[in-house]
């Protein structure tokens, strides 16, 4: 999607190196003063929630407590905490799935089932957090508090079997039948009534409500539809660099959420509040409260998303029918069975939560429950395609819609591209507003004009550099030595979608862009192997089996072979800045490749050199990626 970055309803893979003993809770409990270790497994949030409450109020009764991941440490170290004075460890153990443990759990409960430790001088205490509706109610805590105990540890208290449905919620419904409406959030992101009086710094809990002034079609032809838009960020004190990302907060489908009040009889105007049961939390409310079921579905929560498990596994008690139920446990839980029935029914059928409601008839639940559940509507995030050297109060976005049919025959929509396609500046002599804020890139032009760069950016992986070009352009109107600017652009078919074609024109023939490469994958008729402005040799390895010799797939890569020569000329020689911008799956990491390649053949390296030369290039700033996945 073009220089997009979102990741709505899913969490990035954290990886962890660490020290030899910076996994051991002993030793940091030691170097912290803390006598009494609270461990959770986890799997919604809600068990780590109550670990971090219980340690911290260990100060109550004047001990010191710290609240522990399990997958972070080492566990047989239990055996060891009695060499803390008053030392106590807690364990708040979800169920997960059929009486299996959570995600982060799973080896700590490998561990208890094959350890063979001595743990007599462990004192501990077990809060199990299930539900009864579940045939395998709180099985995990029943496991750890029964294995403690076989293996020599004290206990100390009871064991404690919380209940979900006896509502383990984590916040409360409060309905407002009498509120000053002044009072209730519309859409705004943090401050009440921020959208109407707009107060700098802007961020992402105040972002700016930018008019459009721009919305037009790029592309000439073709099924999809990319656009080029230009905010107005005059009189915001907003300032941006070229390759500065824009944050934009979009506003699902009117359509989409009228449904949920059809599907659930509910009346979606109703003014409510989610409050937080804990009162002491940091977190009062899942999103802006006091406000509207349609204010929250509208601008609050990812309704378009397939919804993660752990929503499942929450979900499964409202279903009335069996076989349903069934399948939301079946889903829920972490058995090959049923993660295959959740990667085919949900996730590659691209399911999101209205459509498992329309194909579970029986599944219809409280409506506040399931704005509880479902996670954060997130900021879209766009390359800006524009200078502000040369655009001072303005920030332009090339996008392309997302919109495809799912393997159910619904068609889905990216969010924020189809909400931006629908925007009409002016529309009937009212501004069309955009909530934004803009993130800082690493992705940085070299600090001295005259260094040479190289760019690589097919489809709308082309937008930063339209504001890298933009100013390279103006560096050279003031006078400034301008190094090599070279452009590795790709796009299916020339006559169809060429993002900017004249602009790119125009800075070849001013002398700005002193390489335009284009390579057209899908235009498999052409008579040559590539169409570029700056002239290259035929490629016999590109060409097809015709007998005049047409090309069938040519990509950026291709092209970087063509001119691999000076390629390494410019990167070796000329110290040149690369550039990359686009697809992270295949293009990024062919581009990378290719790169490999040729400073193999042209640096005489191994091919371990080569990864080793790019690495360090990568490491110095000189390689630099804007990708998505």
């Amino acid at each position: 999607m073009g220089c997009v970055y979102s990741v709505p309803g899913e969490e990035a893979a954290v990886v962890r190196s660490s020290p030899a003993r910076d996994n051991s809770f002993i030793e940091k409990m030691k170097k912290t003063g803390r006598n009494i270790v609270v461990f959770y497994g986890s799997q919604t949030g809600t068990a780590e929630e109550f670990a971090n409450r219980l340690s911290k109020d260990a100060h109550r009764y004047g001990l010191r407590g710290m609240a522990a991941d399990p997958e972070e440490y080492d566990l047989s170290d239990l055996s060891r905490l009695s060499e803390i004075d008053k030392s106590l460890a807690v364990f708040c153990m979800a169920t997960y799935g059929e009486g299996d443990p959570t995600d982060n759990a799973q080896d700590f409960y490998d561990w208890l089932q094959e350890a063979d430790a001595d743990l007599s001088g462990l004192r501990f205490a077990v809060f199990g957090l299930g539900n009864k509706t579940y045939e395998h109610f709180n099985a995990m805590g029943k496991y750890v508090d029964k294995r403690l105990e076989e293996l020599g540890a004290q206990r100390i208290f009871e064991l404690g079997l919380g209940d979900d449905d006896g509502n383990i919620r984590q916040y409360e419904l409060v309905v407002h039948t009498d509120v000053n409406m002044n009072k209730v959030y519309t859409g705004e992101m943090g401050r009440l009534k921020s959208y109407e009086n707009q107060k700098p710094p802007f961020d992402a809990k105040n972002p700016f409500l930018a008019k459009l002034t721009e919305n037009r079609k790029l592309n000439e032809g073709g099924e999809r539809h990319l656009m080029h838009l230009e905010l107005d960020i005059s009189n915001s004190k907003i300032r941006y660099e070229s390759g500065d990302h824009v944050a934009v907060y979009p506003a699902n489908d009117a359509s989409l959420v009228n449904q949920f009040g059809e599907i659930l009889g509910t009346d979606l105007d109703t003014i409510m509040s989610l409050n937080n049961l804990d009162e002491e939390s940091n977190k009062k409310h899942p999103f802006p409260c006091p406000t509207s079921y349609r204010t929250a579905l509208t601008y609050y929560l990812d309704i378009t998303n397939p919804p993660r498990t752990n929503v499942l596994y929450e979900l499964a008690q409202y279903a009335t029918d069996t076989s349903e139920q069934e399948q939301l446990r079946k889903m829920a839980s972490s058995s090959a069975e049923g993660k295959a029935l959740y990667l085919g029914w949900v996730v590659e059928a691209r399911r999101n939560i209205l459509a498992i409601l329309q194909d579970m008839p029986s599944l219809r639940p409280p409506i506040d429950h399931l704005c509880e559940l479902l996670p954060r509507l997130q900021a879209r995030y766009y390359s800006i395609a524009s200078s502000s050297k040369v655009h001072p109060n303005a920030i332009h976005i090339c996008a392309v819609t997302v919109e495809y049919e799912t393997k159910t025959g619904r068609l889905n929509k990216g969010v924020a591209t189809n909400w931006l396609k629908n925007k009409v500046p002016n529309e009937n002599g009212r501004n069309s507003l955009v909530p934004m804020y803009v993130r800082k890139s690493q992705f940085r032009l070299p600090f001295k004009p005259s260094t040479p760069v190289i760019m690589i950016g097919p489809g709308t992986g082309i937008a930063p550099f339209i504001g890298f070009i933009q100013e390279r352009a103006w560096l050279k109107e003031q006078g400034k030595e301008v190094g090599e600017t070279v452009l590795y652009y790709g796009c299916r078919r020339e006559r169809e979608d060429y993002l900017y074609r004249e602009e790119l024109a125009r800075f070849k023939q001013d002398g700005v862009l002193t390489q335009l490469n284009v390579a057209f994958s899908r235009d498999q008729a052409e008579k040559v192997p590539l169409l570029s402005l700056t002239p290259l040799p035929r490629c016999p390895e590109w060409e097809g089996n015709h007998e005049d010799g047409a090309v069938v797939m040519v990509y950026v890569q291709h092209l970087l072979k063509k001119n691999k020569e000076h390629i390494w000329k410019l990167v070796n020689d000329g110290n040149a800045h690369i550039y990359v911008c686009g697809d992270a799956r295949n293009m990024a990491r062919d581009v990378q490749n290719t790169f490999y390649d040729i400073v193999a053949e042209y640096g005489n390296m191994s091919q371990a050199q080569a990864v080793d030369y790019v690495k360090k290039l990568m490491t110095k700033g000189r390689y630099s990626l804007d990708v998505w996945s």
